[in-house]
């Protein structure tokens, strides 16, 4: 996931330092654009960032100032725990490390990538044990500087519980003082079925990518957040296998911008079809109490049934593929998730499975927050979805029955 950090930054107009360990990906992305300079001096980088910031500073300096995107070659656990030392205080401090899998997802201090490639097959049971250390030691330095002022949280990949692991029980509560981003950032979106969906173009064309980007700009003035996106993803986002985007929106938009797309393949503006997917962390898509359902309000964190009941719905309503899954390496015993594609192909009756089966996944996602007393959910029911979609029947006696609702009831 080491692409994704400095691009976003760069969208934002932030200045960015992203430390990975194999200096052969930051040189792959450097190549993409996506670094601006890439160093395994931490006094270079630091330099470099403090460089552009004070010209961003300046008085002679515009709202739209200079930024930067640095990789620094080093291990995530020595660099935090330096930049810590050095009392330095970034505005915002996160880590996507795939701390979910302890023996081939994060590598431990001290090691270097050679001796962690062979120890991990000669001895598994040290190497996890030196990683889950070293993840303690980056969480500790995490938890030093939000006390001195940065926004710190967990992107979702199991870092603290591997911290608790190494450290005890007894330091859970403050490890999990950083939050995670899905109960700090992305509920209220979830709430009202907005999250992270895509469309692939199957032509192969940017062309047709150009056609859908255009298509997806327009359609929900209500929202110009969307056109925005759009913008910067085609500014910053660099072409990876198959034309596709993915952009967070909810439901009613997500068929309505499917059906679209349906007709402009059967009227031959699109080339070829255009498959739909989603992430599998969705509105109802995911239980995984440290990511998706971490904090639910009703207490139903574990409770897998959504995305059981999800699977069976896209099935029902004409998905072309659905996939029902536990994770894997780390994630496994700790995730259920279901995920779904369809395929506009231009045939009107096409058009019928798009909305039955988009509407479904992204409704049951406002059923299920409402289900646990988020007000957001019950506001887009209220307002018929997020493009005022009056096809809301099945959710209009939530409010009345979701009061007092436990952990029990929501699994029934």
């Amino acid at each position: 996931m080491g692409s994704s950090q400095p691009i976003s930054a760069a969208m934002l107009g932030l200045t960015s330092l992203t430390v990975e360990i194999d200096p052969a990906k930051l040189a792959r992305l450097q190549a993409a654009g996506g670094l601006d300079l890439v160093t395994d001096d931490l006094d270079e980088a630091l330099a470099e960032i403090e460089r552009v910031t004070s010209a961003g500073r300046g008085p002679d300096a515009g709202s739209d100032g200079p930024v930067v995107a640095v990789g620094l070659v080093g291990n995530a656990a020595e660099v935090f725990t330096e930049i810590n030392r050095r009392g330095l205080t970034p505005d915002i401090v996160t880590d996507q490390t795939a701390a979910h899998d302890a023996r081939y997802g994060y590598v431990p201090q001290s090691f270097s990538l050679e001796q962690w490639r062979e120890e991990r097959e000669s001895d598994p049971v040290r190497v996890e044990q030196a990683a889950r250390a070293s993840m303690a030691a980056q969480v500790e330095a995490m938890l030093a500087m939000a006390e001195r002022g940065s926004v710190v949280f967990e992107n979702g990949n199991n870092l603290r519980v591997q911290a608790v692991e190494h450290l005890g029980e007894a330091a859970a509560e403050r490890v999990n003082r950083i939050p995670g981003f899905m109960e700090a950032y992305l509920r209220p979106l979830f709430a009202r079925g907005i999250g992270p969906f895509r469309w692939v173009c199957l032509s192969g064309d940017v062309a047709d990518q150009e056609v859908m980007d255009d298509l997806a700009a327009r359609l929900f003035p209500d929202r110009p957040e969307v056109a925005s996106w759009i913008s910067l993803a085609r500014k910053h986002v660099p072409q990876q296998g198959l034309p596709a985007r993915s952009c967070w929106i909810g439901h009613g938009e997500r068929s309505r911008l499917a059906v679209e797309a349906n007709k402009l393949v059967a009227d031959g503006t699109l080339s070829a079809p255009v498959l739909f997917s989603r992430d599998h962390l969705d509105s109802a898509g995911m239980t995984h109490p440290r990511i998706g359902t971490e904090g639910m309000r009703d207490g139903s964190d574990g409770v897998s049934d959504f995305p059981l009941l999800d699977a069976m719905l896209l099935a029902a309503t004409g998905a072309d593929l659905v996939a029902i899954h536990s994770g894997g390496g780390g994630y496994s015993g700790w995730m259920q998730s279901a995920g779904v594609s369809i395929v506009a192909d231009g045939r009107e009756e096409t058009a019928v499975r798009l909305r039955r089966c988009l509407d479904a996944d992204s409704g049951l996602g406002v059923m299920r927050h409402a289900t646990a007393g988020y007000d957001e959910a019950h506001a887009a029911i209220e307002r018929g979805g997020e493009t005022g979609d009056a096809n809301f029947p099945w959710f209009h006696d939530t409010r009345a029955t979701s009061a007092g609702t436990s952990t029990a009831d929501t699994s029934n």
